[in-house]
Parts: C-alpha cells; structure tokens; sequence
C-alpha cells in the first residue's frame, strides 16, 4: 500500500499541494512566528509555495496574519524572501 501524501494548501495561490513542497511559517504557542524548515514545530502552521508570486500575493492579502491569527513581523517575511531566493538560485 503507498504512503500517503499530507496535501496543504498555499495562501499565496490557494492551490492544493503537497507538503513537502511549501514552506511552513508557525506560530508557537507562546505567540512567536517564525519560519519551520521540518514541518514538525508545535503550533499553528501556515503554508506558502516556493515562489515570490505566491508570496507576494499572501502579503497583500495578509493571508498569513489572518491564518495565524497574529501580526507577522517583519523579519519574517524577510526569511522568506531570502529563502525563496536561495531556492530559485
């Protein structure tokens, strides 16, 4: 019997897509976010595609704050545009 696939969906482009695929912002349960490179962080977790469209359309939405339930701080999404920029490299 195959393994089953967690499938999450992006907040960017609201497509369906596996987990290992997408990036993990989490808020802990102290209310700190930060980014989860795992995917195995406590907490409340958020996902977004590896693509700066994906990311850009979450910010302008702020997706993100209102899936967490808490103001993203900038730094993070800082960490992500790095990140997806390491990635396209």
């Amino acid at each position: 019997m195959p393994k089953k696939i967690p499938i999450r969906q992006c907040l960017g482009c609201r497509e369906q897509k596996a987990k290992t695929e997408l990036l993990r912002v989490v808020r802990s349960p102290e209310g700190s976010v930060s980014l989860d490179f795992r995917g195995k962080a406590p907490g409340r977790g958020a996902y977004i595609c590896r693509s700066g469209e994906c990311l850009k359309r979450a910010v302008r939405s702020r997706a993100l704050e209102r899936s967490l339930g808490a103001p993203i701080p900038e730094e993070v999404y800082e960490r992500l545009r790095e990140e997806l920029e390491a990635g396209d490299g």
